[in-house]
């Protein structure tokens, strides 16, 4: 069985920074695009960004020029930096991770969500 284990969320106030992290274990042959969505209250689960495994970003406009997401391939992580946060950043943050098992077959995975507050 596969997991995402998510860290690092917590209370930031405006203008903060946080660092997330997302480690991906199990019987994993390969794992293809990672990302990081969120959901705040009352609003559907959005796409924050997204990372292939050649390292190709992808980023909502709400947030380019302030998160930036990487992966240690070596160590199936994900992180997400994120800088100058805002009070609509405030959402449940969750990893996701497209990835092939032993068999080659394309499946998916998310993380049990990581809370992120920014408020003064």
């Amino acid at each position: 069985q596969v997991q995402l284990v998510e860290s690092g969320g917590g209370l930031v106030q405006p203008g903060g920074s946080l660092r997330l992290s997302c480690a991906a274990s199990g019987r994993i042959f390969s794992i293809n695009a990672m990302g990081w969505y969120r959901q705040a209250p009352g609003k559907e689960r959005e796409l924050v960004a997204s990372i292939t495994s050649r390292g190709t970003t992808n980023y909502a406009d709400s947030v380019k020029g302030r998160f930036t997401i990487s992966r240690d391939n070596a160590k199936n992580t994900v992180y997400l930096q994120m800088n100058s946060l805002k009070p609509e950043d405030t959402a449940v943050y969750y990893c996701h991770a497209y990835y092939r098992n032993y068999n080659l077959i394309y499946l998916e995975v998310w993380g049990q969500g990581t809370l992120v507050t920014v408020s003064s």
